[in-house]
Order: C-alpha cells, then sequence, then structure tokens
C-alpha cells in the first residue's frame, strides 16, 4: 500500500489552470523527484500537498488518511488544514528562517508550540511539565543538528551561516515534526556549486534512513543518482513518469527529450 496517494489533482488561477488533473503514488521510504521546466506546475503541486494552497479538485491521501477530497467542506476548513500540514515538512529554496532566532531556537519554536497545544488536551494528571517538555525537544533539536552537521552552530543565528548552512538548518527544522514526507522546492536553487553538493549529501543521507521524500529539483544528476521515481512535469500535466533509467536513458516524450537536451 503507498503511504502517498494523489489522485487527479487540479488547481486553477483565475482562468489559468495550473494542474490539470495529477496522479501519482509513493511508496514509503520512496524518494520522488518532479523535474521540469519553469510553469510546469511543480511548485503549485508541492504547494498543493503542504496546503499552503488549496486544490480546486481531486484527492490527497496519507497512510490511508483522506486529507483532501474536492468538494469536501469539512476537510477544507482551517484547523483542519492545519492538522494535514502536519503529515508534510517542507524546506524551501531560499531557507525561509527566523532571522532573528538562534539556530536551535528555529528548530524547536514550532515543536514547543505543538506540544504545549497536545499538553492542553490531556487530564492535568497526565501533563509532563514545560520544563520537562522543552528539555526533550531540545534533545531532539542536537540529535538533528548532529545529523546535519551543524552542532558546533547551536547558538549561531542565521546572518552568521552560509547559504548551505543555513538549508541543513532548514532541514533540520523540517524534521523536528517528524512529518510523513519530507518535501524540498528546488532545495538547492540559491546556492553555489560547492554549497549545493553539501545541501545534497543531507538528503542523500536522508535516503538512507528510510526518509519518504519529494524533491522539485533541476539537479538531473541528483535525480538520477537518488530517487527511486521521477515525474516529469509538462504545461501543468504528468507527461511521463519512470524510474530514473526510463527517464533519463529511455524518453518516450518528445517534450521529455527536448528538455533533456537542454539541462
Amino acid at each position: 500500500m503507498a503511504l502517498l496517494e494523489v489522485t487527479e489533482l487540479k488547481k486553477s488561477f483565475d482562468h489559468t489552470e495550473v494542474l490539470k488533473g495529477i496522479s501519482f503514488s509513493l511508496e514509503k521510504g520512496g524518494v520522488l523527484a518532479i523535474i521540469g521546466s519553469s510553469g510546469s506546475g511543480k511548485t503549485t503541486l508541492l504547494r498543493c500537498l503542504n496546503f499552503l494552497e488549496t486544490a480546486d479538485e481531486g484527492c490527497i491521501q496519507v497512510d490511508n488518511h483522506i486529507l483532501f477530497q474536492g468538494g469536501d467542506t469539512a476537510l477544507s476548513s482551517a484547523s483542519q488544514i492545519r492538522k494535514n500540514r502536519l503529515y508534510f515538512g517542507l524546506v524551501f529554496q531560499s531557507f525561509h528562517l527566523f532571522p532573528q532566532y538562534t539556530v536551535l531556537q528555529n528548530l524547536t519554536l514550532a515543536a514547543r508550540l505543538q506540544a504545549l497545544e497536545q499538553r492542553k488536551q490531556l487530564p492535568k494528571s497526565e501533563q509532563q511539565s514545560k520544563k520537562e517538555i522543552f528539555a526533550a525537544i531540545d534533545e531532539q533539536a542536537y540529535a538533528l543538528l548532529d545529523r546535519v552537521g551543524l552542532s558546533a552552530k547551536v547558538s549561531s543565528y542565521p546572518c552568521e551561516l552560509s547559504g548551505g548552512q543555513q538549508q541543513r538548518v532548514a532541514i533540520a527544522r523540517a524534521l523536528m515534526l517528524t512529518p510523513d514526507i519530507l518535501c524540498f522546492d528546488e532545495p538547492t536553487s540559491a546556492l553555489d556549486p560547492e554549497l549545493t553538493k553539501e545541501v545534497l549529501k543531507v538528503i542523500r543521507d536522508l535516503k538512507s534512513s528510510d526518509t519518504t521524500m519529494i524533491v522539485v529539483t533541476h539537479e538531473m544528476d541528483f535525480a538520477r543518482n537518488v530517487a527511486d521515481k521521477i515525474i516529469f512535469m509538462a504545461n501543468g500535466v504528468i507527461e511521463e513518469t519512470g524510474t530514473p533509467e526510463d527517464i533519463f536513458d529511455h524518453p518516450k516524450s518528445s517534450i521529455l527529450r527536448s528538455f533533456l537536451s537542454n539541462t
């Protein structure tokens, strides 16, 4: 059974149809790379999956839970959308770290707020103290920073970090809420080649830990060597999908062949 199932997802802005019926599935622990030219709908698809945009039609299902069903208003309430977002973690291309907070604070802020909200739902006799909750969250943050090679930067501010370091902090922050699926939107587009290598290494290491990932990328070597499955989007549709070997060595679509020849 697939962890993620997307069925006939559609999204328009004004009278422009950006997603024209996107369907795919992703197994637990799999890495899906989404490639395509600018304007093909890649980022809009990612934003719909993360509920930063609301699709017009279709279905999004994670681990047998229907998160979105076109026309079902109960699934579109603000509270339900907040819950739905917890299934996904999103790493943006421009980091989006809070400049006024340290690396540790960037990682722990959302996790602390979520933990305190969950604490309210428990009987007082079962509630941990804030000190205990925050200590456990800090411990998790330290472990993740060690995992991305930034233990020494725990008290640094974003302005004191390189672009690659900021992106690694953003990856660790996304992992703090233990999402089912970790999404990346062009995670290296703002980085020079040397910094790109360090961020891609972190993503490769995540694959070895069975993290389920969707990566919108323009890095063809990364897509070939790390992804289990590749989707090529063009004009709001999935033009072609397959293994890296299928896509790069045996492309069927003339649009895909043209795209690959220009990358």
